[in-house]
């Protein structure tokens, strides 16, 4: 067990972390910690007097648990306790069936096809969110926190079947009740709509297609931008659709002899999945894409987890769709607002980018393997994420 001492400035207090935490995957040298620390202090008021042990037991709910009883008002919430076991599953399928070997797709693409890599240098390896679990709570005292998930891989497993990557039912029944105390948005890379086809809640915030269809509240509506009492739809991309669903239906032709490939249209962009194809036809799956994109200028390609993904050349990404939703909600107050985006995606860096310039916000990575990230944590793998984990890990 280690404790940290309010007036040790950054030595004693990195070394203990270490020594506590154990994460033996990850390079802690003493100037990476201070680095690290030096992050968190962005967005943390104060360092407290902090008890960690036995983390490999602490689950990342743990983290959401604890962050539901600081950040929920104790006037309006007659049970913590129920909210506590709700919070617990938020994350619980994390990861659980992924498969984090990297592409061997080498493409003329915007940067390496190395899915587990970031470009921005930037960006490093990112400490576990455990050990800093209580400076995340007391940065998040007397603010309104907003919380932000991505849906493939952080609130469902990874599936070899796009078309079956299924919630559980506990999942979806925490993420309904956290959406009670938290303004709660899911922002994924499918379309907005089969999206809400997985999920089916209407107590949340839906950004589809990378953040390029945005729906600020359950309603429908096919205008590019529509502000009613009740609804908010914004879309910045849809000049493309046409041509979207144009080169949709080029890639589906050039893919169809290439076993395991499928190509799936998500509105305002297009994502051309390999996780079933031979190794050795991967090269050909890029090289096909290239060519079909060569009648495509206004068009580009980036790569995610085992997905080329075909989006317009606009400057809009997951990161401006955070941005977007915090204004609409009126929460853009970095001084009273604490944003928490959970990803475990490339395509989520952008949001992870946006917190961090911002100077207060948590971005969080869920990956099973130590990399580079401008998120501030990572949670790694299913061991910290198992249902009713937390109980009797914090005080009620």
């Amino acid at each position: 067990m280690a404790y940290y001492n309010n007036n040790d400035p950054m030595g004693h207090r990195g070394k203990g972390l270490v020594e506590s935490c154990k994460i033996s995957l990850l390079p802690l040298r003493s100037r990476y910690i201070r680095r690290r620390l030096d992050a968190i202090l962005l967005f943390s008021p104060s360092w407290c007097n902090t008890s960690i042990s036995n983390s490999s037991q602490i689950s990342a709910n743990f983290l959401l648990n604890n962050c539901a009883r600081t950040y929920t008002n104790k006037k309006t919430l007659k049970n913590k306790r129920e909210l506590v076991e709700v919070v617990d599953g938020l994350v619980g399928v994390m990861m659980t069936s992924s498969n984090r070997e990297k592409p061997d797709i080498e493409s003329g693409y915007d940067g390496s096809s190395d899915e587990d890599s970031t470009e921005n240098s930037r960006a490093e390896i990112c400490p576990s969110a455990l050990c800093f679990f209580d400076q995340i709570v007391a940065s998040a005292q007397d603010k309104k926190v907003v919380l932000f998930l991505d849906y493939d891989g952080t609130l469902s497993p990874i599936v070899n079947d796009p078309e079956k990557a299924f919630m559980s039912p506990e999942m979806r029944a925490t993420v309904k009740s956290v959406a009670k105390h938290f303004p709660t948005a899911i922002v994924s890379g499918r379309s907005r709509n089969k999206v809400f086809d997985f999920v089916k809640l209407t107590e949340i915030y839906y950004a589809g297609s990378h953040g390029m269809d945005i729906l600020a509240s359950f309603a429908d509506s096919d205008c590019t931008i529509e502000k009613t009492k009740e609804t908010k739809l914004f879309q910045p991309a849809n000049e493309f659709l046409t041509m979207i669903t144009e080169v949709s239906k080029s890639l589906i032709e050039v893919t169809k002899e290439i076993k395991g490939a499928t190509v799936e249209n998500n509105k305002f962009c297009v994502s051309v999945h390999y996780r079933n194809v031979d190794k050795k036809n991967w090269k050909l799956v890029a090289q096909v894409v290239n060519n079909v994109l060569k009648d495509f200028p206004s068009l580009k390609v980036s790569t995610g987890r085992k997905v080329l993904e075909v989006r317009p050349m606009i400057n809009w990404d997951k990161g401006k769709a955070v941005e977007f939703l915090l204004r609409s909600l009126g929460l853009d107050d970095s001084e009273t607002v604490l944003p928490i985006y959970i990803g475990d995606d490339k395509t989520d860096e952008d949001a992870f980018k946006v917190l961090r310039e911002r100077k207060n916000g948590c971005g969080i990575l869920v990956s099973q393997v130590p990399k580079k990230s401008e998120a501030f944590f990572m949670l790694r793998g299913p061991s910290e994420v198992f249902l009713g984990e937390m109980e009797g890990t914090i005080n009620i």
